[in-house]
């Protein structure tokens, strides 16, 4: 399956790399970013392979990696979380071939996505990256933190989480962002009332906000 890109439409100065929740392909999020676009970035939004889920009785769907269950002492897949997290570190190094420094890099996700975008970003050496987006998710293997954290650790987060989330709780993600606030104290989360674990517009245009601010046109 083709990965759904936005290519810039001027010249090409920074990327967004955007990874979807469990069971989803990289099609909707694309179309998020269609509407917030700026023409000196480029929007990758990659499609998971399909694979059998623990949590919805081995289904097999597009995943990141196997989940076995959603709150904070659920069993986790140790082996698929890191294959994941080193999967997202070759589409930033596909961008760096193509002249895009991790300073202009912004990566992230939704839910099983966005734990993705964390665990890399924070475990996976390199120079540091211009933000990371994390919206209704947390932090895979998240008892290895802050011991597994070689980078990033000044780097802004925007962390999302809507108030009334049934799959992944809001104090989960309250509990993620407060475990990240104790490595990497440039971490902003955002609450939204009413919101299940799904989007909104102003959380969309909060995320539009924090792209313009850390991927500013050169």
């Amino acid at each position: 399956m083709a990965t759904p890109t936005i290519n810039a439409t001027s010249r090409h100065t920074a990327t967004v790399i955007f990874l979807h929740g469990l069971g989803d392909t990289g099609h909707g999020w694309s179309q998020t970013f269609e509407q917030i676009r700026q023409p000196h970035i480029k929007y990758i939004c990659p499609t998971a392979d399909v694979m059998p889920v623990t949590l919805n009785g081995g289904m097999r769907m597009p995943s990141w990696f196997d989940i076995r269950g959603l709150s904070p002492g659920s069993a986790e897949d140790e082996q698929g979380i890191k294959a994941a997290s080193g999967l997202l570190q070759t589409y930033i190094t596909e961008e760096e071939k193509q002249g895009i420094k991790r300073d202009r890099i912004i990566v992230g996700g939704f839910s099983q996505g966005g734990a993705v975008a964390l665990y890399s970003a924070f475990t996976h050496p390199g120079s540091t990256l211009a933000g990371i987006v994390a919206l209704s998710t947390w932090l895979p293997l998240y008892k290895t933190f802050p011991g597994a954290v070689v980078t990033n650790q000044s780097t802004p987060v925007l962390q999302c989480h809507g108030q009334d989330d049934s799959l992944v709780a809001h104090s989960f993600g309250k509990m993620t962002s407060e475990l990240v606030k104790s490595f990497c104290p440039n971490v902003e989360f955002k609450t939204y009332p009413g919101m299940d674990h799904s989007s909104c517009d102003q959380e969309v245009e909060d995320i539009r906000e924090f792209i313009s601010k850390c991927l500013p046109p050169v």
